[in-house]
């Protein structure tokens, strides 16, 4: 049974958050808000429960190296602004300066991590860079539903570091959503799937089609 965000005590605890901050980005500046303010009650509630939080995401296709469009830079402007609060931001998600900033986190405090696929250990799952990973949390949630079927570092490696992890408000919700639809559905239905990587769809429309 995955745990929810609720069922944790997080005060004083640092939580490895890793939420979909795949947003557009022209010019510099965020074009679509809705997966960053999507975020916002899990964010919200950690806040509340005075916990330290840790940020991570990925952001569009770097390829495993260095892309400063796709810097996670304007994302963390935009939700200190939403949150009216400061937050603090690592140019580098693994790098010990990172870890210091984390460890000198207050309750109450966020550090947002850069994109994690400028490291191309994320999408491979390799065994080390989940490690560094796990070094910024003591409680890791997992608050992005969208990612959740892909084996990278940041949602499948780092967990094997944690004893206490869970998932986040959005990602509850999805799933409730998602279980109450596939088990006991309302018939005749239609399936409506978006995205813009139809490749990686096709076996799940041949699926309902059949």
């Amino acid at each position: 049974m995955i745990k929810t965000l609720k069922s944790f005590d997080l005060k004083d605890k640092r939580v490895l958050l890793r939420v979909d901050f795949n947003v557009p980005i022209s010019e510099n500046k965020v074009t679509d808000n809705f997966r960053i303010v999507s975020a916002l009650p899990t964010i919200q509630h950690c806040l509340k429960s005075g916990a330290k939080i840790i940020i991570m995401s990925h952001l569009g296709r770097p390829g495993g190296k260095i892309v400063p469009e796709l810097s996670l830079i304007s994302v963390g402007e935009l939700l200190a602004d939403l949150l009216e609060m400061p937050i603090k931001f690592s140019d580098d998600c693994i790098s010990e300066d990172s870890h210091d900033v984390t460890l000198g986190l207050r309750s109450g405090e966020i550090h947002l991590l850069e994109n994690l696929r400028f490291h191309p250990e994320e999408d491979k799952n390799e065994k080390d860079f989940s490690s560094k990973l796990a070094k910024h949390g003591e409680v890791y949630i997992n608050d992005a539903f969208g990612t959740a079927h892909r084996a990278h570092a940041s949602n499948n490696g780092v967990t094997k570091y944690f004893l206490n992890k869970g998932m986040g408000l959005l990602f509850e919700r999805e799933l409730d959503y998602l279980s109450k639809k596939i088990t006991k559905p309302k018939k005749p239905l239609t399936v409506i799937l978006g995205g813009a990587k139809i490749d990686t769809k096709l076996d799940l429309i041949n699926h309902f089609i059949s």
